[in-house]
């Protein structure tokens, strides 16, 4: 097996990951990936293989889990509850309770109140050059989020400085410093939820948190312990996601001048190759369960793989001309959000919130601009810009 020699905090791999992913899926599938030592696999068809095989999975084999060290344990008291860390049975109980208050009906009958978000939005966007991140693309999914959660609107950028200090544990610069700061911001969201949570228990209102509450499958339902994690989940995994694809986005369309493809019967096959030109999560591991061959290498149980998603959905043998941001693609499945068992669950909220985000942007903004090279943040394995200067 080849090595791959990237420093996943290299300044230039930061700005644009694709060359080393393009030269490194030439020589092969599946590459020792110094950085994270384990195998990573670069191409769509392994990606999407390992997704959906049950012999590999999230939740860290029985004899290898380990007890979190002291100043972590209020981050995994939230983590070891996360479907998204879960394999069946639990994982299945856990995505069954939470379809039954997070429907698509319920998700649909939000769009025009984030349409009204939007406009409320882009009316307070102020004259001159500013960044549109901290103006729009970050407000938008937490106000939807709050809202959806019955969480009071005002605890927006609480919940926003929750989320980054808790997904700072997921990103390659993680230090001591960001443990501390992770741990801190589970221990007080997880208060927060569980406040709200009892107070919802006893007035239950028309909300996520008391939807959650009031699910129920043959008697089963969620634990208080469950219901936070899935609540932080919700946000931290949605929010930081649509964040990113919203700026990331943003970008493609202006520096190809595709607001052309904003246009309601085309919109949708523009979130679609957004999401595969430049998808918000670049990175997701699994463990072996079972001895398993993968692009001719042997697993054992208890070994890991990276699954490149970024790598993947510029794969060439699925697509034509991959490096081209071409709205007007046929719509092929990626892997922006996974496939199988932990497809995300807040998909089609995502899916909504960019496509009326992305339309009502560009319509209200129609000569919107960049007013600076946009930069992204050092946030791997996520990918989202730090910075997105335009001027309207």
């Amino acid at each position: 097996m080849d090595r791959f020699h990237q420093s996943p905090t290299d300044p230039a791999f930061v700005q644009d990951p694709y060359p080393a992913y393009a030269a490194a899926r030439r020589r092969g599938s599946l590459h020792w990936w110094d950085a994270y030592a384990m195998p990573a696999a670069f191409d769509f068809a392994t990606v999407d293989a390992v997704l959906r095989d049950r012999r590999f999975g999230r939740e860290t084999p029985r004899e290898l889990a380990e007890a979190p060290p002291a100043h972590l344990v209020p981050f995994y008291a939230i983590d070891d509850h996360s479907m998204l860390e879960l394999e069946p049975p639990r994982h299945t109980r856990l995505r069954k309770l939470v379809l039954r208050a997070f429907t698509t009906r319920r998700i649909a009958a939000l769009a025009p109140e984030i349409e009204a978000l939007c406009h409320d939005l882009i009316d307070g966007f102020p004259e001159g050059a500013f960044d549109l991140l901290p103006a729009y693309c970050e407000r938008l999914p937490v106000i939807v989020i709050a809202r959806l959660l019955g969480v009071p609107e005002a605890m927006a950028p609480q919940l926003l400085a929750w989320s980054h200090a808790m997904v700072a544990m997921y990103q390659a610069r993680r230090d001591r410093a960001a443990e501390e700061s992770a741990a801190q911001a589970a221990g007080e969201f997880a208060d927060f939820l569980r406040r709200h949570a009892e107070a919802r228990r006893a007035r239950p209102a028309d909300d996520l948190i008391s939807h959650l509450v009031a699910a129920e499958d043959a008697g089963d339902t969620l634990s208080t312990e469950e219901l936070i994690a899935t609540c932080v989940l919700l946000l931290n995994a949605g929010h930081e996601a649509t964040v990113h694809t919203l700026g990331n986005g943003v970008k493609a369309i202006l520096e190809h001048a595709a607001q052309d493809a904003l246009a309601p019967d085309r919109v949708e096959g523009t979130v679609e190759e957004i999401l595969r030109f430049d998808p918000p999560l670049h990175m997701f591991t699994r463990w072996a369960y079972e001895d398993a061959e993968i692009a001719g290498h042997r697993f054992a149980r208890g070994d890991r793989i990276a699954l490149l998603l970024g790598a993947a959905n510029r794969d060439p043998a699925r697509w034509h001309a991959p490096e081209r941001f071409d709205p007007a693609r046929p719509v092929r499945p990626n892997a922006a959000f996974g496939a199988g068992l932990h497809f995300c669950v807040g998909a089609p909220l995502a899916r909504l919130e960019l496509r009326i985000g992305l339309a009502t942007l560009f319509a209200r903004c129609p000569k919107l601009r960049l007013a600076a090279p946009p930069r992204y943040a050092d946030l791997y394995h996520f990918h989202g810009l730090e910075r997105l200067t335009v001027r309207r």
